[in-house]
Order: C-alpha cells, then sequence, then structure tokens
C-alpha cells in the first residue's frame, strides 16, 4: 500500500475539496481486479486520525449514487476492497481511472475526500469483432492499392493496449499501420505484389493484434482474399475526413452528414458501396450504403460520449475499396437538472444551538457542461437557517435564534437550479425538529389574585385557584406550586392556608373569624420541573367575609344585679326630652353592624319613643301630673344581617321632680320586681347585701379613679349616692364596627335641661340614679345636694364615659 500522485485534474478535484469543511484528502493506487477484503490502506493512519475518533464519530463511506467498491472497517482504521473492480467496466478508455468518495463523520461533522486510483492489469487480449473479412480484389489491383482492416478492440489502457498488428503471410501485402490523434491505429492491408488470379485466386491470411502487457496477449482474424478480374479503379472518398457537431437531444432518423466517394470505373465495378465498421457507434448511427448519408439510429448523451469517431469504407463491385472517417462532436444541451443527494442530516437540534451550526450537507451535481451545470442553490423563506457553499458541498446553517415555543418543526425545503436555458430544478424537503430547553419560566394567568372566603368556614375548604402556564414542553413545562414562608400577624402562613403543588388549589387550613383577622396576604410561587427549574411568584390576598354572628352588645346602660338604674324625667319636661341614650355595638361588619332601636315594651307607649338609628329615648309629649313615677321600657337593638340578631335593655325611667318621691316609688317597684308581696324578709335581705356591695364598689372605683378628680369632684364633695357609669372601653381594632377606634360618649349637665345632652328638669340635674332602699341617710345627703345644684350659679358639671 501506498499514497499515489494523481494527474492533474484529480489534483484540481482534490483543491477544491480541500476549502470549508472538507478536512483533509488521502490518495491511494490499487490495480484492478484484487479480490474482496483485500486492504487498501491504513485510512486513520494516513489522515493521522484514531480509530476511536472513527468508532465514536461513526465513520461511513459516502460514494453519492455510484455503487460502492470499497468499505471501511471502522474498528481497525483501514479500507477494503468490498467488490471486484473491473477498471474497463468502470471507466472504459477514461484515463486515469479513480474512484472519489468521502469520509464523513459526525459529533462534530468532519468530512474526509478519499481517492482511490485504479490501475489497469493486463486481463483484456485484443479482440476483433468478426472473426474474418472478405475481400475480393481484381488482379490488375496497382501496387500500393490499400485495403482498410478491421480494428482490433483491447479494453486495457496504457501498456497493457493495443499495441502493434502483424500480418501473415505477407508475400503480396504489407500491412500498414497509421497512428491518430486519438491514440487509435489505424490498420491497412497496402498490396505490394500484384496479384495473379491463374497463379492463386483465394488468398487466407491471418491477422495478429498484440498489445504491450506482460505477458503479451494477441488475437487474430482471418482475411479471405478472393481474387477477380480486373478493375483497376477503386473508389475514392471525396474528402478522408468528415467533421460535424451534433446536438445531444438530436431526434432518432435526423441525417448527421452525407459521404461521397467516385469510383471511375462503369457498371458494377463503379458501383460504390458505404459501409460502416462494426464497432461500438454502429448501434448508434447508421450509413446508406448507397448513398452514403449518415442518419442517428439512437439516442446521443453527452454526459456518457462527448465524440464519436466513424470508420467508413467505400467499395465498388470490383473488390477495390477506401477509407474515410466521420468524426461526431455531441453537443451539449441543458437535460439533467441538479442531482440533490443529503450527505448528512441532523433530525433534531436543540432551540439553544449556537449560530452557524450545521444541521446539514447537501452534495449537488449537475452532469451538463458549463452554464448548464453551474448551479445555485436556495432555501425556504422566513426561516432561521441559511445555505451556504464553501466548496462543492452545500451546508445548511443556522443564522438566528431558534425558539421552540414560536416553531417545533420546521420543513426545510432546498431548491437548486442551473443556469440553463430553460432552467432545470431539483427540490428536497428535509424536516428538523426543535428539541426544548427550559428557557420559559412559569407565568401566572393574573399579577395577583385577591379571593373571598367567608367566615366560619370549614377547614380544608378550598378557596380557589392559581394557574400558570410554561411555554415549554413535557417535563420543562410541568408546574408545581410552592407556598413561601411568610407570617401573618406572627403566624406562619402555612397555619392558615395550604396550597396544591399540582393543581394549584388553595385550601383553607382554619375556621376564619372576621372579628380576629380580615384579609391576610402571602405568596405562591409556581416552579416548572426543568434543570436548573425557572420559577414566578404571584401575590394572592384572601379577604374575609363578615358573617352575622354576633348580636349587638348594650354599652349603655348597663343592666346590673344588684341596684336599680333610673333616668330621672322631671315633670315639666317639654316635647322631646332627651331621656336617656341606647348605646350598643355590633363587632360585625357592614349591613350586620348597622343597628336599628325599636321600643318593644313601656308602660305607657304614648309618653316615650327611640329614635330609629341612634338609640334616643325621648319625650313625645307634655309630661303631665297623671304620669306614673316608674316608667319601664323595654328596648330592642337589632342589626341588620340576615338572619338578624339583636339584644334587649330595660330602662327604667323615674317620673319625678323630687327625689323622696322617686325613692318611695322605686321602693315598692323594687319590691315588686324582684320578690312576691310574702317574702319580706328576703327583701330586706337583699337589699342590705345590695347597699354592702354598693359601698365597696364606690370605694374601689374612687380609688382607681382618682386620676379623673376634675370630672367627678362634685360626686366626691357632695357624697351622693348617684354613681357615673363608665362602660368598658371598646376598641374597633379593623376600622370597620360600628364605633370609632375610641368612642367618647360625652354628658353635659347643667341647672337648665335645654342646654345639656340629655335634657333634664330644673329639680334635679343627674339623670342617673342608684336606689339603695336599705339606705336611710340617702335622701338626707340628696336633698342637701339638692340645695347646691338649685343655685343658679352653681357649676357645670361634665361626665365623660369613654367606651
Amino acid at each position: 500500500m501506498s499514497t499515489s500522485t494523481v494527474g492533474w485534474q484529480v489534483l484540481l478535484f482534490f483543491s477544491l475539496l480541500s476549502l470549508g469543511s472538507v478536512l483533509g484528502q488521502v490518495s491511494y493506487s490499487i490495480p484492478e481486479e484484487m479480490k474482496k477484503g483485500s486492504l487498501i490502506g491504513n485510512i486513520a493512519q494516513d489522515l493521522g486520525l484514531s480509530v476511536e475518533r472513527l468508532k465514536s464519530g461513526k465513520a461511513r463511506i459516502y460514494t453519492g449514487n455510484t455503487e460502492e467498491y470499497i468499505e471501511l472497517k471502522r474498528d481497525r482504521g483501514v479500507l477494503l476492497i468490498k467488490d471486484r473492480i473491473d477498471r474497463e467496466a468502470l471507466c472504459g478508455q477514461t484515463m486515469p481511472c479513480a474512484l472519489h468518495f468521502q469520509m464523513i463523520l459526525e459529533n462534530p461533522i468532519e468530512i474526509y475526500t478519499v481517492t482511490v486510483e485504479i490501475t489497469d492489469i493486463n486481463d483484456n487480449p485484443p479482440t476483433f469483432e468478426r472473426g474474418e473479412m472478405k475481400f475480393e480484389i481484381s488482379e490488375s489491383a496497382l501496387t500500393g492499392a490499400r485495403f482498410v482492416l478491421e480494428k482490433a478492440i483491447d479494453n486495457d489502457v496504457g501498456i497493457n493496449g493495443l499495441s502493434s498488428y502483424a500480418l501473415k503471410p505477407s508475400d503480396n501485402f504489407a500491412l500498414k499501420t497509421i497512428s491518430r490523434g486519438d491514440g487509435t491505429k489505424h490498420v491497412e492491408m497496402v498490396l505490394q505484389e500484384p496479384l495473379d488470379r491463374e497463379n492463386l485466386e483465394h488468398l487466407s491470411l491471418i491477422l495478429t493484434a498484440l498489445d504491450g502487457g506482460e505477458p503479451q496477449l494477441s488475437g487474430t482474424m482471418q482475411i479471405l482474399i478472393t481474387v477477380l478480374d480486373a478493375n483497376d479503379n477503386p473508389p475514392v472518398c471525396s474528402k478522408p475526413e468528415y467533421k460535424v457537431s451534433v446536438t445531444e437531444n438530436a431526434a432518432v432518423g435526423a441525417v448527421i452528414t452525407t459521404v461521397r466517394a467516385t469510383d471511375k470505373d462503369k457498371g458494377n465495378n463503379g458501383k460504390v458501396t458505404y459501409t460502416i465498421s462494426k464497432s461500438g457507434a454502429a448501434a448508434i448511427f447508421t450509413i446508406d450504403p448507397n448513398s452514403g448519408q449518415l442518419t442517428l439510429s439512437g439516442n446521443l448523451d453527452y454526459e456518457k460520449r462527448r465524440l464519436y469517431e466513424l470508420d467508413v469504407q467505400v467499395s465498388d463491385q470490383g473488390g477495390l475499396s477506401d477509407g474515410c472517417k466521420v468524426i461526431v462532436d455531441v453537443t451539449d444541451e441543458n437535460d439533467n437538472p441538479p442531482s440533490i443527494n443529503v450527505m448528512t442530516n441532523s433530525n433534531t437540534v436543540s432551540e439553544n444551538i449556537k449560530l452557524g451550526t450545521v444541521v446539514s450537507m447537501l452534495n449537488v451535481q449537475d452532469p451538463d457542461l458549463n452554464e448548464n451545470g453551474r448551479v445555485n442553490c436556495l432555501m425556504t423563506e422566513n426561516i432561521p437557517f441559511a445555505i451556504k457553499k464553501p466548496t462543492n458541498f452545500f451546508s445548511i446553517v443556522t443564522d438566528s435564534d431558534l425558539d421552540r415555543e414560536r416553531a417545533s418543526e420546521y420543513n426545510i425545503t432546498v431548491t437548486c437550479s442551473d443556469e440553463g436555458v430553460p432552467s432545470l430544478s431539483s427540490s428536497v424537503t428535509l424536516t428538523l425538529q426543535i428539541s426544548d430547553v427550559n428557557d420559559n419560566a412559569p407565568v401566572f394567568e393574573r399579577s395577583s389574585y385577591e379571593a373571598y372566603i367567608v367566615e366560619n368556614n370549614t377547614p380544608g375548604l378550598s378557596i380557589f385557584t392559581v394557574k400558570a402556564r410554561d411555554a415549554d414542553w413535557n417535563q420543562n413545562a410541568r408546574v408545581s406550586y410552592i407556598l413561601e414562608d411568610s407570617s401573618v400577624n406572627g403566624v406562619p402562613v402555612s397555619s392558615y392556608v395550604s396550597v396544591s403543588a399540582d393543581s394549584g388549589v388553595i385550601h383553607a387550613v382554619r375556621s376564619f373569624d372576621y372579628e380576629q383577622i380580615k384579609d391576610f396576604h402571602f405568596r405562591v410561587k409556581a416552579q416548572d420541573g426543568g434543570s436548573p427549574p425557572l420559577s414566578s411568584n404571584v401575590t394572592v390576598k384572601i379577604v374575609i367575609q363578615d358573617q352575622n354572628d354576633n348580636p349587638p352588645q348594650v354599652l349603655y346602660p348597663v343592666q346590673t344585679g344588684g341596684s336599680l338604674v333610673a333616668e330621672m324625667v322631671p315633670r315639666a319636661a317639654d316635647v322631646g326630652y332627651l331621656v336617656t341614650k341606647v348605646v350598643a355595638v355590633d363587632v360585625d361588619s357592614g349591613q350586620n353592624a348597622w343597628l336599628s332601636y325599636k321600643l318593644q315594651k313601656a308602660t305607657d307607649r304614648a309618653l316615650f319613643e327611640v329614635g330609629l338609628q341612634n338609640g334616643e329615648i325621648r319625650t313625645i309629649r307634655q309630661v303631665s301630673d297623671k304620669d306614673a313615677v316608674k316608667q319601664r321600657l323595654t328596648v330592642i337593638v337589632e342589626d341588620n344581617g340576615q338572619p338578624s340578631r339583636s339584644a334587649t335593655v330595660i330602662v327604667n325611667v323615674a317620673v319625678a321632680d323630687s327625689f323622696p318621691e322617686v325613692l318611695s316609688e322605686f321602693t315598692d317597684f323594687t319590691h315588686d320586681k324582684e320578690y312576691n308581696d310574702n317574702l319580706t324578709f328576703y327583701l330586706v335581705l337583699a337589699l342590705a347585701v345590695v347597699s354592702f356591695l354598693f359601698i365597696t364598689c364606690l370605694v374601689v372605683i374612687i380609688s382607681v379613679k382618682i386620676y379623673r378628680w376634675r370630672q367627678s369632684r362634685i360626686l366626691y364633695h357632695s357624697s351622693l349616692p348617684v354613681i357615673p357609669y363608665y362602660p368598658p372601653r371598646y376598641s374597633d381594632t379593623l376600622g370597620t364596627g360600628t364605633l370609632p377606634h375610641v368612642y367618647n360618649y360625652e354628658v353635659c349637665r347643667t341647672t337648665d335641661s335645654r342646654k345639656s345632652d340629655y335634657k333634664f328638669g330644673r329639680a334635679g340635674s343627674q339623670n342617673v340614679l342608684i336606689m339603695d332602699p336599705s339606705s336611710t341617710g340617702t335622701m338626707q345627703r340628696i336633698q342637701s345636694e339638692k340645695s347646691i345644684l338649685d343655685e343658679p350659679d352653681s357649676p357645670l358639671e361634665v361626665s365623660s364615659t369613654e367606651i
């Protein structure tokens, strides 16, 4: 095995292949007819490649549309004979004869050009198509007469081809060989001694054709000569050589040219007959034996054969002949469209592939000549690919970024057209799949979510669903939902809600109480299944909706258990006199906290009314002396919820101008309320307990509220049994209830009831009385205090209650 130097044509071919993506070349020279499996060469060593590279690159041989005679053994890195190589069948008379193919490796794609020259061996002897030739030669033939003999055919070339001819016996004839410009030899038999029919009527000669090979091979043909009587003028061609050009698409039957010859003899001796040597061209051309008109009887193909040389023999009836040559030059027509062969193709590429990456390589060939064989290729428009031609091969490369989410598949149509007129073209469509890369994070359907849930819900209740979509595919688009760590009022948000990882359904973990929490925020993360995973966040707001689950709470008047609380109305009170105000709150919100006040029961319904919205109890007529001292009102406070909830408060009103009258009436009133008439003992005992509790509470309240001495100084100095009630401080922490954050309820009292928030008669300046019938000194202190309050310049008394 050795690397050989080939002809300049092959060198030119390899110089072109050395550009672009063809990385190297190697040449070998082998004789034809080698046995199958014979070693051609170690291509891995010659190209500087390792056997491992051949294996990992899936090295293979690409020969195009031709038959494969050579195979590659990747595990050894050698080229072997795959099939019998007959140089004559492969190349005919063309020299040099070589096999051209490419070795292709993948990952990355590499192409190496390989040329294997097939050298000739002397395996074909010269042969004649006919076993014999017959001549009829007049005895009057002149010395020097020429007789054209059939050429021998030797399929071998070079030194193994046809070398010489020999004619035996050579008594009358000598052999003349004429070498032509195309390398062929024209053989003629020349008469050198006149013939004598009387002496020898028939001659038998042997024409031997010899090649120059080792060992030398030969072929023979018998020449039979019949000597005729005198015909002393042979036919003569008008010119020794005819040249004509014919297009390869010429129709069968077309006239190529007309060969003309003349014979000075007359009669049969002067009648000329035209024949063509029975060579391979005889099947394509036909000559009329009488007129010499040469016509086309077969199809021409410029790509198979470009030149024909026809030997035309003209003979007369006397046996004399002459010969001429017709050279037919076949001209090219654009009758072959480009042939597109896909050398390698990537069926799937990643969407993050780099720009300029080769995804396919095409071998495009057009056997036509010049413009007819010059090929240009175009691709489908508006696709992120381009076609380039670094060498004799076309490569399809990426020229812009790929995005599987925009297009997951491309059908790339490559159209190759030649420059002939009219132009011929061929197309091939390549399908390229774009594989997914995790380049898209999940996207929520909304920028934020807000959901509502009614309080007192069942734990585990589904609140609503967050949904995110991922434009990627398969695992990269599989979205999982995660509740991000955060806290609500110092408590982990996971103790409030949970989120389903697969569906995004948000469940309530606990039962919510609107009065404790009205809304809260948290974040949900959507994460895909890619590697590395991508994620996005969304804020979710849960709004707790109120239920009417809290009844109104009456803040004032307070219903005491031991003492009797009463509001005093002077008998001189005018219409619209403000007796008191029922103050209530509802910790619910909205319409559930809208309160309305109604008078449910009253000792005298014609005397009092309750404000529907504000709870103010006012007189609706002038108080008269006939009105009972003790009046009992039952006020119901209702919210606006569905269903409505309510609370009831009992307001005791004393209609009197003097405290003794009030005391005597309410002593009986208390007696009737708490006990039966026959339970006097229990009444006395109860009053004693109440009095004791009253005094105890008075001491405690005065001690705790000492800092409010300015507001309570009158009560402190007068020692009246009148104790202002301070309701507890209610704070609407969420700011949506009936009351503001701190509700201040102030009562300004003067001796003039018309200037007070509560309208009092002149006889008494206080509207809240705590009556203790068991206490004997109460009325004395009240009367003494009354004298002070009746003074016209008595100071303004302000009582303030904070709720």
